[in-house]
């Protein structure tokens, strides 16, 4: 009976790749051909089928978003008989096995994890050591080759090795002193995370030959965006039983820039002997006519393997070319489209998602929702946990797992303000490095010396951190950001502050209260042998991505990149800026590999669409300050003609007549009030408004005035928005 639960709706392809458990394996899945299903089946029939123990499987997938539907996917299915899965991410896999083993290779288990800011500072603090000008030497472009080496698994010793000129020689000595400076505070990166682990298995082979009895049977999802130090750590843990299922998709591998390398899933049959590769062809998302335009817009590229895509799905509309005179007309043709289908057809907001090839693109379309006063939500914004009163609660929370955590020091040491001057924390800094100290030991001596006022502000935060830390280190991480809060005076200082903006920063620590009390719930009955809660919560918060957060919502519009919108489908997508130098990227286009990457980012946009697919270009766009004449996009011409409708070169309705029709959908069907504020009704900074979408909130500032202002608003549940006047329906409070 099981088994029938596990098999039933498989089609014939997923079956055999969810029935094939020895030796290596690789299911090509194409766009919507139910990859997770398989993975999910798989995992499952594992399981309930075979009797192989949970404990016994390792899958990883690239967020955690996937990997928790997985396993609720795996748990649905098997039920209790799943527990002891080893189900996760990459980056969290690895964090579970250094934190065991880490002191294997001399280091603290009680590392903290560094972000991409964290990273930056510490590349700013390596070209002082080595008295480098900041304004010379871009921190930001020595911080790129650094995540590079590491992509790659090379450590600074080997960098040096396969240094090829001056500039990259000298990128080897701040690699050598941002690791060191990363060890002295007892801290890792991302790209440690992988690289360590490799580096862990090599150097200690008992211990690699320990999970690998443990791990009898690997599964690996979207193995297209694998980097070197990922593929070199699959081939260790599956060495010994070459029970090896990877899943992927040549045409869908976009992240050559963070460092995937596609040769990865290319090379599969050569790097495993005997290995078999399954197809999953049968798309269950798009129509044939999306479906199809997609195929052929990729087929163009060389490196990939061969797929014949199909759906089952009968009928289905062309996909729709529009033309606009500029970037204006390209901005309003989408969202009347959007109203108009909202209207006429009653589509949800939900339905629709806006994409595009860089974020900076998002700001004319921003402007038309707000005008018509369309919900939308913008991927990729700035995170809950990277908010700047979150982010220095989660410092101090990261100086009591780690004392020793310099760049936590260094942002939070005079916030709230406590009189703690630059000046000060410079000269401990310079004592802390002659001296061997970490930064925290170092104000701790700088104390012994300094004046008097000074000394007695530094031992009052020294003791406080202290006492944090003997007391809240094993404490329920609600408790000690409840308490952090109050010893601090950071709430205290906000509400004493008393500005609109600063409501809004209480508001978000309320929030983050609200996250640690739900962590704590969820683990309270399932403790970590090797972590503590408050460090399990700082490696959960560490490892959170854009998608990882984003929600698809039925009520909102949603606006992101390419890149972000991939494992995501929408009914109705529009493709903007599709123009040479835009997309592709101009960057991306001035070699045979990067613009197939363009090309692929292509196939990745046009198969988020189930039902209805525009892609629009611009004549004129303002660009960098001035107006430039577009080219469209070569990928456009690569869509078979008798696909398309809409484009007024190939014989279908010309643009104009096409935007006379959209525009009078849109007029017919919506009728909306811009007079609904009173002319002399000015409002304030200060004031409370509610908005009959996105709620209560908060003026922060008006430019302006009458029914011409516009107003930047803080609203509870929607963020900052900026509106006008008459076209916002603003209700005073």
């Amino acid at each position: 009976m099981l088994l029938d639960s596990i098999l039933d709706g498989l089609n014939p392809e997923q079956r055999e790749a969810v029935e094939c458990i020895e030796g290596p394996l690789l299911v090509l899945a194409g766009a919507g051909s139910g990859k997770t299903r398989v993975l999910t089946h798989r995992i499952a029939y594992l399981i309930g089928h075979c009797g192989i123990p949970p404990e016994s499987i390792l899958s990883v997938t690239f967020t955690n978003k996937a990997a928790k539907e997985m396993r609720e996917r795996v748990e649905k299915t098997v039920g209790a008989d799943a527990q002891g899965l080893w189900l996760g991410t990459f980056h969290s896999t690895c964090v579970r096995i250094l934190r065991k083993e880490i002191g294997h290779l001399g280091r603290s288990r009680g590392f903290v994890i560094y972000d991409d800011s964290d990273s930056l500072g510490v590349v700013k603090l390596a070209l002082k050591r080595l008295n480098l000008d900041p304004k010379e030497y871009d921190p930001k472009r020595y911080r790129w080759r650094i995540d590079q080496w590491k992509n790659d698994g090379v450590l600074p010793a080997k960098a040096a090795d396969v240094a090829v000129d001056l500039d990259d020689e000298l990128c080897v000595d701040i690699y050598t002193e941002y690791q060191k400076i990363l060890t002295d505070a007892e801290a890792l990166d991302f790209g440690d995370l992988l690289l360590l682990t490799v580096e862990l298995f090599r150097r200690h082979p008992e211990v690699l030959a320990h999970y690998q009895r443990n791990w009898q049977y690997v599964l690996v999802d979207e193995y297209q965006d694998t980097n070197r130090v990922q593929y070199d750590l699959v081939r260790q843990l599956s060495a010994t039983h070459n029970n090896l299922c990877v899943v992927g998709d040549p045409d869908q591998s976009i992240y050559a820039w963070r460092g995937a390398d596609i040769r990865n899933i290319l090379d599969f049959e050569n790097d495993y002997e005997d290995a078999r590769v399954i197809k999953l062809e049968r798309n269950y998302r798009s129509t044939q006519p999306i479906l199809s335009g997609a195929s052929a817009v990729v087929s163009n590229n060389t490196d990939r393997h061969e797929k014949s895509m199909f759906t089952e799905r009968e009928g289905g509309d062309l996909i729709r070319y529009f033309e606009a005179v500029d970037d204006r007309e390209e901005s309003g043709f989408v969202i009347r489209e959007i109203l108009g289908a909202n209207r006429r057809d009653h589509r949800r907001y939900g339905d629709f998602a806006i994409l595009y090839r860089t974020n900076a693109q998002s700001r004319s379309f921003e402007e038309e929702l707000l005008k018509y006063d369309i919900p939308y939500t913008v991927v990729g914004g700035v995170r809950f946990y990277e908010r700047a009163e979150v982010k220095d609660v989660l410092c101090y929370l990261r100086m009591i797992v780690n004392p020793a955590d310099d760049q936590a020091l260094r942002r939070v040491f005079n916030k709230p303000t406590r009189g703690i001057g630059k000046t000060t924390l410079d000269n401990a800094s310079e004592l802390a490095f002659q001296r061997g100290l970490s930064l925290m030991q170092g104000l701790g001596v700088f104390a012994q010396t300094a004046p008097a006022r000074a000394a007695s502000k530094i031992n009052d935060f020294l003791e406080m951190q202290g006492r944090l830390t003997h007391e809240f280190a094993t404490q329920s991480v609600d408790v000690t950001i409840n308490e952090i809060l109050k010893v601090t005076g950071y709430i205290a200082s906000l509400e004493k502050e008393g500005s609109a903006e600063s409501e809004a920063r209480v508001e978000n620590l309320k929030e983050l209260v609200l996250s640690a009390e739900d962590f704590h719930l969820a683990n309270a009955d399932t403790p970590d042998a090797e972590r503590t809660e408050l460090e399990l919560f700082l490696d959960q918060v560490a490892l959170v991505s854009d998608l990882d957060q984003y929600e698809q919502k039925t009520e909102v519009v949603s606006l992101m990149t390419v890149h972000s919108a991939k494992g995501l489908e929408f009914p109705v997508v529009f493709v903007v800026g599709m123009e040479e130098g835009i997309f592709p990227h101009a960057s991306s286009s001035r070699d045979a590999a990067g613009l197939e990457e363009e090309r692929r980012l292509c196939y990745v946009a046009m198969t988020r669409a189930m039902e209805h697919l525009t892609l629009c270009y611009a004549g004129e766009r303002r660009r960098y300050g001035g107006l430039n004449y577009q080219t469209p996009s070569r990928f456009l011409h690569e869509v078979p003609e008798e696909l398309v409708e809409g484009v007024s070169n190939r014989g279908a309705k010309t643009r104009s007549q096409n935007q006379d029709d959209y525009s009078q959908a849109a007029s017919e069907d919506y009728d909306f009030n811009q007079e609904s504020m009173d002319g002399d009704a000015s409002v304030q900074p200060g004031m409370r408004v509610r908005h009959s979408v996105f709620g209560m909130g908060v003026i922060l500032s008006s430019s302006g005035a009458d029914m011409n202002q516009k107003l930047k608003i803080r609203f509870e549940r929607a963020g900052v928005k900026t509106v006008m006047a008459r076209y916002a329906n603003l209700e005073l409070v």
